[in-house]
């Protein structure tokens, strides 16, 4: 029986970080999921896997620290799996340790590093331990402020149906600077200078996507300047970033709180990009937070 090409996302990070729910994920739109197969038969299961007689064509795979020896060949399987010409991307979770220790101590689980200190302890050398993991990382997806269904969301619209596009995937993601700056962000850009609707009465109650918000920050002059800037910079760069294989890019732009001036820009150059047929996916991270 002739073998097939497969595609593999690795899914690793830091515990805690939501592998488990991000393994039930892939499972629900279609993947083949094992979790935590030692990585030294990774190239075996590829093999088996790709003569299968279900037809697998997608994969995900489950590796963390609890490797332990196993885990230094991973990056060798990759290489293995990648020479045999099977389609790898690694996805790499992590999350802020105020998140990673809070999520421990309200489910009552022990770190696997953290032997007998502290949780603390255990993020820290998990953290080091996987580093060169990161480094590697096609995607890495800071789950910190995501709820579980902001996360699932993710996940289907990453990996849930076929790229329309080859080449660079383009995410947006609207931002309060109070919660802090997204981790995985390769371009930030500032709003807080453009004009409030948060002090404007019938405005502060609504978020971006409301055409009134809109319309009310667009009437001036300097946030028509600031999009039609960015969306000139965003025509010069898509290009080039697509040119060097780079596999996906995150745009992030940031106001005060992360409900009015961040998320009416996001949608405005979403409307850019689909019109460039350059579709992004959109996500409009503190609109629902304090």
């Amino acid at each position: 029986m002739a073998s097939s090409t497969v595609s593999f996302v690795i899914i690793t990070g830091l515990s805690g970080a939501g592998k488990s729910f991000a393994i039930k994920c892939f499972e629900d739109i279609g993947y083949f999921c094992v979790d935590n197969l030692p990585t030294t038969l990774i190239p075996t299961f590829a093999e088996l896997t790709s003569r299968s007689t279900r037809d697998i064509r997608n994969v995900a795979l489950g590796i963390d620290v609890r490797e332990g020896e196993y885990l230094p060949h991973l990056l060798e399987a990759l290489q293995e799996l990648r020479r045999r010409n099977h389609r790898v991307e690694v996805l790499f979770l992590e999350a802020g340790e105020e998140a990673l220790v809070r999520r421990y101590h309200e489910s009552r689980r022990k770190h696997p590093l953290a032997g007998n200190g502290n949780i603390l302890d255990g993020i820290r050398a998990e953290r080091k331990a996987l580093a060169q993991f990161r480094e590697i990382a096609d995607r890495i997806v800071d789950t910190s402020t995501l709820t579980v269904h902001q996360f699932k969301d993710l996940l289907i619209e990453l990996y849930g149906t076929p790229k329309t596009r080859p080449g660079l995937a383009t995410s947006l993601v609207s931002f309060g600077y109070k919660h802090g700056i997204p981790y995985d962000a390769d371009l930030v850009f500032d709003a807080r200078f453009l004009p409030n609707p948060h002090f404007v009465d019938g405005l502060r109650t609504l978020d971006g996507r409301d055409p009134a918000v809109g319309e009310y920050i667009f009437r001036h002059d300097e946030s028509r300047q600031f999009l039609t800037r960015l969306q000139d910079l965003l025509t010069f760069l898509l290009p080039f970033y697509r040119r060097e294989g780079k596999a996906y890019l995150t745009i992030a732009v940031g106001c005060t709180g992360g409900r009015h001036r961040s998320v009416a820009l996001v949608e405005a150059l979403r409307q850019f990009l689909e019109s460039q047929s350059l579709p992004p996916m959109v996500v409009h991270r503190d609109l629902d937070r304090e």
